[in-house]
């Protein structure tokens, strides 16, 4: 379709009217022209498209299948898997006719309080955007767009349509963009969502810079940027910012504003038209790819969502070897989820499930268990009975199996949680069954960390968070052993909430949330400070066990325009096949040409694979310039400092298990520049000013011409301004410092 040529037989009006939806999930058709509409739909982990009766009155959304929420597929650090779920729904997308799914939403979990974590990946922004450019790949693979959200900075839902984040610019590159970036770059979305919130002043919707100067002109986006529902504020300013759709339907209001403008002269008509051409090219794109009477099947997809989930889920504890369980001696599962889980938030990310399956339904397939609901979810109360009860199976039970967690009130999109508690009542019972059965595993269902205060007293703990419409089989395979667990933390959890880095700053005041911890989220705090936490990222544990030997680099030397590869030999040790996390971490070693801040380590590779007991296999990692790189807002610019990196592989971020340390140059380092302003010690750095300067220090201060004296004074002159030391001596005169400044920049 030549997009040049239609443009050219279109209104302005009619141009105007494509930039905007013509109701929630269509795009303007132009019905003189004949141009269609495109068909847009609620994501990520699964298809939530609405639909209508005959009289165009909302009834609901189609069954499709939920497959495990991003917050918990990120931890099975496995990008095939992730792929294959955007496949997956892909396939749905196109037997539905959605030509765009919404996601995924890479936004950093910043806050365990976030009413939206659950969607969200990962606090790491590799991890995030290396999961998020598979899901995408997978989607569109089928021919069916994505639609990366919520850019950026999207990181609470309290007052989120109106606060601004306030964020220094290093910051904003190494934690908050970077995911979004790899996501661009290695991905390719169809398109990008931005977010509600402003990003230090402004809004994303009319923010150029970040809609056009980064996405588009650094990381050479070439698709549709789109708001979020409702996410406009001034749209001719949108327009100039590089906003292409707005979503949903203003029902011609906007359009009204971006024709006034140009008819005004605040914008012209080829900015209309730049914009109005990319939902032209969404629009015709979308219909090539269109694949007819293309069918899939539910069950299938259910069994993919239970092996997504079965792979996803964290074994936290397993003291004395309660797990697997055995299927011969006498369980009891307790505790309402076990009958009905929760497997979803609430939001705009419902998915109409096409059935659910929970863990009493599927371990019928095989053992016999007795039951007890245990608590009730409407309210945090305990119902004596149903305790009473529990406490009873528990005591005639081998082993307890608690299924707990948090309600689905207690976290969704459009609120944040007041607290990481869990209820109490679901904690009253745990304390309770504890105390008459030794042998307790508990099973959560949660979005994000919660306090477990009863982690001392179980022997297991099973992370399940939102898995999924087929969590109840993938719980039972793992618990069973059918599956050995695999996933790994993708999100610190702390002991308590205060420990959090934002804690003191989260969600802000009024419309202003400062970012004050800076790139310390998540492990990269907690590291930093040496601070106990309850599981760090990365953990999980396995029913088989792994070692790791001969971590090699293939130089021990390079530039930062070169690449490294890395290598390590992982072996099953253990008597049970099982998938390992390797997981590589670089940090910066101090050295005398380093200044900037730096976490202790970053995530900087990993790999899942699967070994056999004995077996052995050789992993590879190639890293990069970014792999040593810190965003330096001087220059501005990534940037390596020289010196000693150190590599480890881990098992989690507290766990590392070999290291090795390469030296790192900057192909083109940043040059000093000397001013008055500069301090002596600073200036003392440059060989071509020491001498001379060495020599006025004796002048300034004779008699004390011993090396040992001259160092002394050079200590107690090193943070003194240039300018500041003729203050110290009378024969010492501004111009000649000026003349041992140019020379130290010459």
């Amino acid at each position: 379709m030549d997009i040049k040529a239609l443009l050219s037989q279109l209104t302005l009006e009619e141009k105007a009217s494509l930039c905007s939806g013509i109701d929630s999930w269509r795009t303007e058709p132009i019905p003189r022209l004949s141009i269609p509409s495109a068909v847009l739909s609620d994501g990520p982990h699964g298809l939530r498209k609405e639909i209508s009766d005959e009289n165009g009155q909302k009834t609901g959304t189609v069954e499709s299948v939920c497959f495990p929420t991003g917050g918990a597929v990120a931890c099975s650090f496995d990008r095939s898997l992730i792929r294959r779920m955007g496949e997956a729904l892909g396939e749905e997308c196109q037997a539905e006719n959605v030509h765009v799914i919404l996601g995924p939403a890479v936004n950093i979990k910043r806050s365990p309080l976030c009413g939206r974590n659950f969607e969200y990946l990962s606090e790491d922004p590799y991890l995030a955007g290396e999961m998020a450019a598979s899901y995408i790949q997978g989607v569109e693979s089928q021919g069916v767009g994505t639609s990366l959200k919520h850019f950026a900075a999207n990181n609470q839902e309290n007052r989120r349509m109106t606060v601004s984040a306030e964020i220094d610019e290093r910051t904003l590159r190494e934690i908050y963009l970077a995911g979004f970036e790899t996501a661009v770059k290695k991905g390719k979305p169809t398109t990008v969502m931005c977010s509600y919130n402003k990003i230090n002043g402004v809004y994303s919707s009319e923010n150029k810079r970040l809609l056009t100067n980064i996405l588009r002109k650094e990381w050479g986006f070439d698709g549709l940027v789109m708001s979020d529902w409702g996410a406009v504020n001034r749209r001719p300013d949108g327009v100039l910012a590089g906003l292409d759709l707005e979503m949903p339907s203003s029902h011609g209001e906007n359009d009204a504003e971006i024709v006034k403008a140009v008819k005004e002269g605040r914008i012209r008509e080829e900015d209309v038209d730049i914009v109005a051409g990319r939902v032209l090219k969404l629009v015709y794109d979308s219909l090539a790819k269109e694949k007819k009477n293309v069918s899939y099947s539910k069950e299938e997809h259910h069994t993919l969502a239970r092996k997504i989930a079965s792979e996803s889920m964290v074994l936290l504890k397993n003291e004395n070897g309660i797990l697997p369980l055995d299927a011969n001696k006498k369980i009891a599962f307790i505790g309402k989820f076990a009958e009905v889980p929760r497997y979803q938030g609430g939001g705009s990310s419902h998915i109409n499930s096409y059935k659910l399956t929970g863990a009493l339904e599927a371990v019928k397939e095989i053992s016999p268990v007795s039951y007890a609901q245990g608590y009730i979810l409407e309210e945090d109360r305990t119902e004596e009975a149903l305790l009473k009860e529990a406490v009873e199976a528990a005591k005639a039970a081998d082993v307890a199996v608690i299924f707990a967690g948090l309600p689905d009130a207690f976290e969704s999109e459009g609120y944040d949680r007041p607290h990481m508690k869990m209820p109490e009542c679901q904690n009253r019972l745990i304390e309770s069954v504890c105390e008459v059965q030794k042998h307790v595993v508990v099973v959560l269902h949660n979005g994000a960390p919660v306090e477990i205060p009863w982690a001392g007293k179980v022997d297991g703990i099973l992370e399940s968070y939102l898995g999924g419409q087929a969590v109840g089989g993938a719980q039972v395979d793992v618990l069973f052993g059918k599956v050995n667990p695999s996933g790994q933390l993708a999100e610190t959890i702390p002991l308590k909430l205060s420990d959090n880095p934002s804690y003191l700053n989260f969600p802000g005041e009024k419309d202003r949330v400062e970012y004050r911890e800076g790139i310390f989220v998540g492990y990269r705090y907690y590291d930093k400070k040496e601070m106990e936490v309850l599981y760090p990222f990365g953990y999980g544990l396995s029913y088989t066990t792994f070692s790791y030997s001969g971590l090699k680099a293939d130089k021990a030397e390079m530039n930062d325009t070169d690449t490294l590869q890395v290598s390590v030999t992982v072996k099953n040790t253990g008597d049970r096949a099982g998938k390992e996390v390797i997981q590589l971490y670089v940090g910066s070693l101090p050295g005398p040409e380093k200044a900037a801040i730096r976490p202790v380590r970053e995530l900087k590779g990993f790999e899942k694979v699967e070994l056999q007991p004995g077996e052995s296999k050789k992993v590879s990692f190639t890293l990069d310039k970014r792999s040593f790189a810190f965003y330096n807002s001087e220059i501005p610019g990534w940037y390596v400092e020289d010196g000693e990196y150190e590599i480890s592989i881990g098992k989690s971020s507290r766990e590392l298990a070999e290291s090795l340390t390469v030296t790192v140059h900057p192909a083109s380092p940043i040059r000093p520049h000397y001013t008055m302003e500069s301090t002596v010690g600073d200036l003392l750095k440059s060989e071509k000013a020491k001498t001379r300067f060495k020599a006025y220090m004796a002048k300034m201060f004779p008699g004390q011409d011993t090396d040992e004296e001259l160092l002394t004074m050079e200590a107690v002159m090193d943070q003194v301004p240039v300018h500041s030391i003729c203050s110290f001596h009378p024969n010492v005169t501004l111009r000649e410092l000026q003349e041992i400044v140019d020379e130290a920049n010459r």
